[in-house]
């Protein structure tokens, strides 16, 4: 008898999620320093000082078990949101609240629907549930095509999902598509809307997703305290949706998943708003900056609401495929993020950086333009 006679057949199939390397393994094993990081959507600016100095100060308790009910973060992040504390979840980045969501609303038989290619835990989530995903394709801008992911709502649809911003095009869509689409959906299904990067979206006209979570007891918003505060490596997430749909997500969240330090530091962040908007300018100048020289290098972009592009390298008469300038740009000390395995082989996915790194990214892609390896 084997172990894989022994896993259920919807884990068997599943591909693991590939996480790139540390930036010193790819230094020791490319014999290079200095290498920056543009491939995982990070915070260039890091983390508030004010949640650095919270976690410092609370480092002599962590013989404890944090708070299993994450009380002063919940209270502060609803007095923020203008919701109940009832409405709040919280988990292990949003990927832990698409957890919740597949334990309690999808099993064997059922149908979850998302657009592709956007944020790879959803297979991983769905699949892993032994449910079904129903995927419908980006439109010609790369964007969810609401109307088409409407059509393919069928009766053993459990579970919609909308990322927006969508990774890993960084493209979103306005309020008006947005409110139609909801408007439309049926009222026994969840739909879960993926806002990890809203507090990096500029279009005017983005939707009030909060809104919907008010007005659809069926909706949840996933947040993240990951991207724009500067959290990544603590795992901090949220949902924001009706107080009986979170009240069942509750039942499947393990007990103190949230660590100490986590919570300590987003309750921090989320009073240094200084230190946000310097983010979000940050990240708008550098998106500005890195649209503008791509497109000078003759490369194609994407509008993108989020703090990462999405950059078509190849085609067009290059020779190179994105995976080949990837690895080109490793030994030049920049790493960015392939999309082959997103169907997008001909692209990569920048994350906009420091204002230097961002220098530093477009002068390797000009060297290789020149060299004929981009």
């Amino acid at each position: 008898m084997s172990i894989e006679s022994l896993v259920k057949p919807h884990i068997a199939k599943l591909e693991p999620y590939q996480p790139g390397k540390p930036v010193e393994e790819l230094e020791r094993e490319l014999g290079i320093t200095g290498a920056i990081k543009l491939a995982s959507n990070e915070n260039p600016l890091g983390p508030s000082p004010k949640a650095v100095a919270a976690m410092r100060a609370a480092l002599d308790g962590v013989n404890r078990y944090p708070d299993g009910g994450s009380f002063r973060l919940r209270a502060k992040l609803a007095a923020r949101l203008g919701v109940e504390p009832g409405a709040l979840v919280f988990g292990t980045g949003s990927d832990g609240i698409l957890e919740f969501l597949a334990k309690t609303f999808l099993g064997p038989g059922d149908e979850a629907i998302y657009a592709w290619p956007s944020f790879a835990m959803y297979p991983i989530v769905v699949n892993g549930s032994g449910a079904t995903s129903v995927t419908v394709p980006l439109d010609d801008g790369l964007a969810h095509d609401l109307p088409a992911m409407r059509r393919a709502i069928g009766p053993r649809t459990r579970l919609v999902f909308v990322c927006n911003p969508n990774n890993p095009t960084g493209t979103s869509v306005g309020a008006a598509a947005f409110d139609r689409f909801v408007e439309s959906l049926p009222a026994d299904l969840v739909l879960a809307v993926d806002e990890a990067y809203v507090e990096y979206a500029r279009r005017p006209d983005f939707p009030d997703a909060l809104a919907w979570a008010k007005r659809r007891p069926g909706t949840i918003v996933l947040r993240t305290f990951s991207k724009i505060y500067g959290l990544a490596g603590l795992r901090v997430g949220y949902g924001v949706g009706d107080p009986e749909l979170v009240g069942f997500l509750e039942r499947a969240r393990h007990p103190f998943d949230v660590g100490l330090l986590g919570q300590i530091a987003a309750e921090a962040a989320l009073d240094d708003l200084e230190h946000v908007e310097r983010a979000r300018r940050l990240n708008g100048e550098g998106m500005d900056f890195l649209v503008r020289e791509l497109a000078a290098l003759g490369l194609e972009t994407w509008p993108s609401d989020a703090n990462f592009v999405l950059a078509r390298v190849a085609g067009a008469g290059r020779a190179a495929n994105g995976r080949a300038v990837y690895e080109a740009l490793l030994r030049e000390g920049v790493i960015v993020r392939p999309m082959g395995g997103f169907g997008l082989t001909e692209h990569v996915r920048i994350t906009v950086g420091l204002p230097e790194e961002n220098a530093r990214l477009v002068a390797a892609l000009r060297k290789l333009r020149a060299e004929g390896r981009a």
